[in-house]
């Protein structure tokens, strides 16, 4: 028989001290900024990535597999957090995320750099998970938009670093040190949290969830192969779309069923009764995916269209992080003080949707200041949106399921993000495909596709080849910002659903 078992510290009965809870927010912010700064640098880096290993058409998997991973183990890190304590697993993501980067940096094909990168994933979603549970354990939510906003300040150091730093390391050392660069970082956040983070101690004597875990495993994957290859590699209604399509709905449909039967479910049933809780879960989904596509795809338009070098297109995103950082920054300021939150989410998917369609006035002869002040919109409106959703959250769940909620709206805002990435890459690919082979024939239109064709090759094609691929990438990249638009309209529609529930005084 489970049963439960708390073992109360005298921390647990006075509250943490504001010593406590800085040194814990230095351990936080550290793990946070390896995991931010490694998807802003990859995302810089990917073009000269795939001109290296080749695989243009598995692009969007270089971030899918990362994303994948992170959502697949999101639920087991916070249930594991929730059980044996923060401290000891997120340190232990941090070690995984470490192996998975040094492995990722050794990487001779794309095959490999995709499955290093899904390693890195695993250690991720510990991070993301281990980093809000934590902040859910020490800080009231009345509270906790300024605590959020001080993880915040670590994002200018991510937001500009990262794109700079990833360009500067691919274009005068190599794309390989994008990875290697997280070793040094990780190490000092090891030093850090091992040795200047106390938490209160608390252990739930209870058996983790297997059998749930490996359901819900089963269930994402399914669903983001058949995200990534319908109507791509394989049509619509194939045997495989439609097998993996049955394999998922099994997949979740036995999870949901587990989550009833078990005395400790990763993904608690009582926690979706909550009706903020689970428009807050719908909320992260939507921007997920919305977002990803937007962060990931727009470094394209600058190196193949601008030709800038992978230096330069970073710039571009320096608006949109800028503009996400001052609102969240704001917001969060505003909600400590108000104890209001419910209109800022409203407002979020409404700037978002308009973000989106901002950018479709991207062209091909659009300059890089213009392109990246086009850019702002979509990062005030994800300011809105993302913190506010982690508060929502932790605010409708009790204390002993703040891992578990803080895993689950990390799940789905990844799990968003990893089927958006592989719905919009295979609406960029269709609409490049779509416009080269209209230019240049169907014999000549796919081959170039699926050729090796690094950012620098780019200009040493003929005039009218390079004028048509141009035109593909924009292409792509329009039919990625209208759908990213679709999803952030429906997120504005959801958003009305969420009810201003007074915030808690107490972290308990």
């Amino acid at each position: 028989m489970t049963g439960t078992k708390a073992v109360p510290s005298e921390t647990d009965r006075q509250g943490p001290s504001r010593r406590t809870i800085h040194l814990a927010l230095a351990g936080l912010m550290l793990g946070m900024l390896m995991a931010m700064l490694d998807n802003l640098i990859v995302s810089t880096a990917l073009p000269t990535i795939v001109g290296d290993l080749g695989g243009l058409a598995r692009l969007s998997w270089v971030v899918t597999a990362y994303a994948l991973g992170a959502a697949v183990t999101t639920p087991f890190w916070g249930k594991l957090g929730d059980l044996h304590g923060r401290k000891i697993m997120f340190m232990a993501a941090i070690v995984v995320f470490l192996i998975g980067s040094a492995l990722a940096g050794l990487s001779h094909s794309m095959d490999q750099l995709i499955g290093f990168r899904a390693l890195q994933g695993l250690g991720a979603g510990g991070l993301m998970v281990g980093a809000m549970a934590t902040l859910g354990d020490l800080v009231p939510p009345r509270d906790r938009g300024r605590y959020m906003a001080a993880i915040g300040g670590m994002m200018p150091i991510a937001f500009v670093g990262g794109p700079l730093l990833g360009g500067f390391l691919t274009q005068h050392l190599s794309w390989r040190w994008c990875f290697y660069v997280n070793v040094p970082l990780g190490v000092v956040a090891l030093l850090v949290t091992g040795l200047g983070m106390r938490l209160p101690r608390r252990r739930i004597e209870a058996r983790l969830d297997y059998l749930g875990g490996a359901l819900l495993t089963v269930g994402v994957v399914a669903v983001t192969l058949v995200a990534s290859w319908g109507g791509g590699q394989y049509p619509w209604a194939s045997l495989p779309i439609l097998l993996l399509t049955v394999i998922a709905l099994l997949a979740l449909a036995a999870f949901v069923v587990s989550q009833h039967r078990v005395a400790e479910p990763i993904l608690p049933p009582r926690m979706f009764r909550d009706r903020n809780f689970t428009v807050a879960q719908l909320l992260s989904f939507l921007v997920g995916a919305a977002m990803f596509g937007a962060v990931n795809f727009l470094p394209q338009y600058m190196q193949y269209v601008q030709g800038a070098s992978p230096t330069a297109s970073g710039l571009l995103l320096l608006p949109l992080m800028f503009g996400m950082l001052a609102v969240m920054l704001t917001v969060g300021q505003i909600t400590s003080w108000t104890g209001h939150y419910r209109v800022f989410v409203i407002v979020g998917g409404a700037v978002l949707t308009g973000g989106m369609l901002v950018l479709l006035l991207l062209k091909v002869n659009t300059g890089l200041v213009a392109a990246s002040a086009l850019t702002v919109v979509v990062g005030i409106g994800m300011g809105f949106l993302m913190q506010n959703t982690m508060l929502i959250t932790q605010n409708s769940v009790a204390l002993r399921d703040m891992g578990a909620a803080s895993g689950a709206v990390t799940l789905f805002r990844t799990i968003g993000g990893s089927l958006g990435i592989a719905l919009l890459g295979s609406f960029y690919t269709r609409g490049l495909d779509h416009r080269l082979t209209s230019s240049l024939g169907p014999a000549r239109g796919p081959a170039l596709v699926s050729a090796h064709v690094p950012p620098s090759a780019v200009r040493l094609l003929p005039p009218p080849v390079r004028a048509a691929f141009e035109a593909g990438v924009v292409d792509g990249l329009h039919q990625v910002f209208l759908t990213g638009a679709l999803l952030s309209l429906v997120a504005f529609a959801v958003s009305w659903l969420i009810r201003e529930v007074p915030l808690r005084d107490t972290a308990g």
